[in-house]
């Protein structure tokens, strides 16, 4: 691992369709995405803050890239998870688990995209 760096540093998530992939996010989370191909991959990034914790990722419609429940699970930043939950319902998505403590790191709860994947959200309120 490179010195002086959190070791991810880029997520891809699969989409059945980029641009209703798209769409969801960009309403579910209020933040708009840049579409990009690189050669058979579609792709929709995440918005990007220079110097900001955290780190971006991509939606990518290509073969081999299946949604899925299983495998990792992606954790988005929000203020508040209810009415993120909300905006996700009112965009197409699926409340999978609702807003459970973590003791003194928060909360979180999951949900399903439109694509059929399944992520989460992390608050610290």
């Amino acid at each position: 691992m490179a010195n002086n760096t959190n070791p991810v540093v880029w997520f891809e998530i699969p989409a059945k369709d980029i641009m209703r992939a798209k769409q969801f996010y960009e309403g579910a989370f209020n933040f708009s995405m840049t579409l990009n191909e690189m050669g058979s991959m579609k792709m929709a990034w995440f918005p990007w803050i220079d110097k900001a914790p955290g780190t971006t990722g991509s939606l990518v419609e290509s073969a081999g890239y299946q949604p899925s429940h299983a495998g990792t699970t992606i954790y988005f930043s929000v203020s508040d998870i209810d009415g993120a939950l909300l905006k996700i319902e009112q965009n197409g998505g699926k409340t999978l688990n609702k807003k459970t403590s973590i003791g003194q790191y928060g909360f979180i709860a999951h949900f399903e995209d439109t694509e059929g994947n399944r992520l989460a959200l992390h608050a610290m309120n």
